[in-house]
């Protein structure tokens, strides 16, 4: 549809109440006013796969998306550009849901070549004006064989939203097929209804407006000055070499089992988080491979500490930026226990990041993210725990590299372990480089878990 017939058709829904505008959240303005790619560009886009293997139809999946959708306004939601900055556009209804279908040959059906399948619509930009901002391909790989493939935009979703959408979707799918007189007994994970939302994605926006008005950002205002004075990104001019609409490459490894329990023995033992462990073992790592003592990372806060935003799909969470000044003659046990301080600290004057760019005085730049340019991330988003008769899950993440970054480092729990999943630019870091980290970073835990005592010069050693 052309521009100009867009906006006029969105002149009728607004006049008709079919469809009502609201301003961004502050996590949304964070991607339109501090990132240094375009908030069309794909690597925005969150995918993930599930794989179900049960008798299922294509039409059954179809009709509990669009349940989801009716439940979910963020998957009816749009952007109408602005002078200053964009609306939302909200629909009161999410019309034909975007599923597509396609049956996969036996070669395509393959572990690596499905993955390329999937790939084609994870990277297919979206309409922002139209919407909808998110796109389900069903792949049958045979007869009972399914691989769903899910994107969806970050500007309205997160990684919580991945779960709160599988858990909709299945009992949705449920709720379809017992309307169709099929009887099923007790399930684990399926609720008996999807009742309206306590909160929805804007009302959680609105109230998040009403918390951070001018005076209430002013009480943190200095807090960030002192804790962010003088820190400089960490891969240097190196930074602004690369073409920021550069997607990042992406590379997995692995904590075994045995390595996870020591790693949270560690914490426990402390008195500290998982969280605090990884991240200071991470910063010694830095410490090592650039030289640099004063780390500076970016970590994603999930931002649903009330209960009554569990079930809502949207885009909620926010980032921090974390300060490490090293020590090379702490022990790790000290380092652990201030890397918990510091950490509380900037968890507690955490203001939403786009004012505190704003705050700071970081100009936008197309070159890159103010603040920091190396994230971490330890993610632990619910999936819900399902179980359907005759019918098996898996849901899968795949990070796409939001290009607002360097290099990440994304830990996320998988069977008793970790899946360790690295994102870098390859302009500025290379796989090799990438390899390297990993082995250092791991050889680092190791070394910290066996001897807490142990210093960041001993450790460099390893």
């Amino acid at each position: 549809m052309e521009k100009g017939n867009a906006l006029s058709r969105l002149k009728e829904l607004l006049a008709s109440g079919k469809a009502r505008l609201q301003p961004l959240t502050f996590s949304q303005r964070e991607i339109w006013e501090t990132s240094p790619v375009k908030p069309s560009d794909p690597a925005n886009h969150i995918c993930s796969y599930f794989e179900i293997k049960g008798p299922a139809t294509v039409e059954q999946m179809k009709l509990a998306v669009a349940r989801v959708v009716e439940r979910q306004e963020a998957m009816r939601t749009s952007f109408l550009p602005g002078k200053e900055r964009p609306l939302q556009i909200i629909r009161a209804s999410g019309g034909e849901p975007a599923v597509s279908f396609r049956e996969l040959t036996e070669q395509e059906g393959q572990p690596g070549a499905i993955e390329g399948v999937m790939a084609e619509g994870f990277f297919e930009p979206f309409d922002f004006l139209n919407g909808p901002l998110y796109r389900m391909c069903i792949l049958q790989r045979g007869p009972e064989d399914w691989v769903v493939a899910f994107t969806i935009h970050h500007a309205v979703g997160d990684g919580w939203t991945l779960g709160a959408f599988v858990g909709d979707l299945c009992t949705a799918y449920i709720l379809g097929l017992r309307e169709a007189g099929r009887q099923f007994g007790d399930m684990k994970g399926v609720r008996d209804a999807l009742e309206p939302l306590v909160m929805t994605h804007s009302q959680w926006g609105a109230a998040e407006r009403a918390q951070w008005k001018p005076v209430e950002i002013a009480k943190h205002v200095d807090f960030w000055k002192d804790r962010l004075s003088g820190s400089e990104l960490l891969w240097g001019d190196a930074s602004f070499d690369g073409d920021k609409s550069e997607r990042l490459q992406r590379w997995v490894s692995e904590m075994n089992e045995d390595q996870a329990s020591a790693i949270r023995e560690l914490a426990r033992q402390n008195g500290v988080t998982t969280f605090n462990v990884l991240l200071a073992a991470f910063q010694w790592t830095l410490f090592k491979w650039t030289g640099k003592d004063d780390v500076v990372l970016g970590t994603p806060v999930a931002n649903r500490t009330k209960a009554s935003v569990r079930e809502t799909m949207g885009y909620f969470s926010g980032v921090v930026p974390l300060r490490g000044h090293i020590d090379s003659r702490q022990a790790f046990a000290d380092r652990v226990k201030q890397v918990h301080e510091e950490t509380m600290d900037a968890f507690e004057h955490a203001i939403p990041f786009a004012e505190l760019a704003e705050t700071l005085g970081e100009p936008k730049s197309p070159q890159q993210h103010s603040v920091f340019d190396t994230r971490f991330a330890y993610q632990n988003h619910p999936m819900p725990e399902i179980s359907l008769p005759g019918v098996s899950t898996k849901v899968r993440v795949i990070s796409t590299g939001t290009a607002r970054f360097d290099l990440a480092c994304e830990l996320t729990e998988d069977n008793g372990g970790f899946e360790v999943v690295w994102l870098y630019r390859s302009s500025v870091v290379s796989l090799e480089d990438v390899h390297g980290l990993n082995k250092l970073f791991q050889e680092v835990l190791t070394s910290v878990c066996s001897h807490p005592e142990i210093t960041a010069a001993a450790a460099m050693n390893v």
